[in-house]
């Protein structure tokens, strides 16, 4: 178990404005653990909401963190701000393979009447 001190103190900041944390993270924990945190603390009472992990892209320094990155180097540029809280983004971002999907039934022909004149 890491020591009080090597703890990283984190919030998530929600398309709103609203914040979910702060939270106290080990320097090992993965994005993708973030993530599970995010959508099970996410507030019920917002119109959008992620679903799933998958669905929440988290920010850090205008970068998008991948799931297989840890805390502790996530939180490099932020290496002088030893006891500072930092903050991280959280955007809803429905996953590729369902916005595709959607996509394709969108697209489907549409019957339509068309009428040209010609006066």
């Amino acid at each position: 178990m890491p020591e009080e001190e090597d703890l990283v103190e984190l919030k998530f900041r929600l398309y709103d404005g609203s914040d979910i944390g702060p939270f106290r993270y080990s320097p090992a924990s993965t994005v993708a653990m973030l993530k599970e945190r995010i959508v099970s603390e996410w507030p019920k009472d917002k119109k959008i909401a992620p679903k799933a992990a998958n669905d929440v892209k988290l920010i850090n320094a205008g970068k998008i963190l991948e799931n297989n990155r840890t805390v502790g180097q996530c939180k490099m540029p932020f290496g002088e701000v030893s006891k500072g809280v930092i903050t991280m983004h959280a955007v809803v971002q429905p996953s590729l393979a369902k916005v595709k999907t959607e996509k394709k039934v969108d697209e489907a022909p549409k019957k339509g009447i068309c009428a040209c004149s010609i006066l």
